[in-house]
């Protein structure tokens, strides 16, 4: 009896863990909540075909460390920067008019994505509190590779970075804990 109950404790605690994930939302339901909630927004653009998405999904987007900070300081959005999704952004409506759905592998680019300044995928892109564009940040990253820009934007630090050298020092001095 003592057995069982051991191996249900630990198939309870490992689905426990397992169903950790980040909460993705789209940016819409993104903007709509910061209106209730004022809240920095942390993008995800990533394409169906891309590799390096894929790896980041897997490597960095199930690190717990990663979920439980994003949680916590951000809304994350998941983006397809090649999907049909529309996106209220400012006083504008953005598309893709020319997505195909019967495509397989790339598709046309997003206006959103584009309008964002994103060149590769996938792309992290970090938003302020009232939906201004921080920066986008292209290339797979670790979740330690990760965690210098999330707490970067996260805790306002970039707004004392006025020189490459100010961002060069401070990435020197960082101590992370993912």
């Amino acid at each position: 009896m003592h057995k069982i109950f051991i191996l249900f404790l630990l198939f309870f605690a490992t689905s426990f863990l397992q169903a950790q994930e980040i909460n993705w939302m789209s940016m819409n339901e993104a903007l709509e909540a910061q209106k209730k909630e004022p809240k920095k927004i942390f993008m995800d653009a990533y394409t169906t075909w891309c590799g390096p998405c894929k790896m980041l999904d897997r490597n960095t987007f199930s690190n717990e460390d990663v979920i439980a900070y994003v949680n916590d300081n951000y809304y994350a959005v998941k983006f397809n920067a090649e999907g049909d999704e529309e996106v209220n952004f400012g006083d504008k409506e953005f598309t893709n008019p020319n997505f195909d759905p019967n495509k397989k592998g790339r598709n046309t680019t997003h206006q959103f994505t584009a309008a964002l300044g994103v060149r590769g995928y996938p792309t992290l892109v970090f938003f302020d509190e009232e939906a201004n564009l921080i920066a986008p940040i292209t290339g797979y990253r670790t979740p330690q590779q990760l965690e210098i820009y999330l707490k970067l934007f996260g805790t306002d630090e970039y707004k004392k970075m006025t020189t490459k050298k100010a961002f060069a020092e401070y990435q020197e001095s960082f101590e992370g804990t993912f």
